[in-house]
């Protein structure tokens, strides 16, 4: 399970991952990895948006 991060951090993490790859398309294993970010920070925000701040 990859470590909690808040959604912004999420959301960097996908900005850099695509950024790398700018202009191609997504090699199967680099779509598993790309899905996976999309998971993380799917599940941040669910965490950010039911944890009282």
């Amino acid at each position: 399970m990859a470590t909690p991060v808040t959604p912004d951090e999420a959301n960097e993490r996908i900005r850099r991952f695509m950024a790398e790859r700018a202009g191609r398309p997504l090699w199967a294993e680099e779509q598993a990895e790309y899905e996976q970010l999309l998971d993380d920070w799917s599940a941040a925000v669910h965490v950010h948006a039911v944890t009282p701040a």
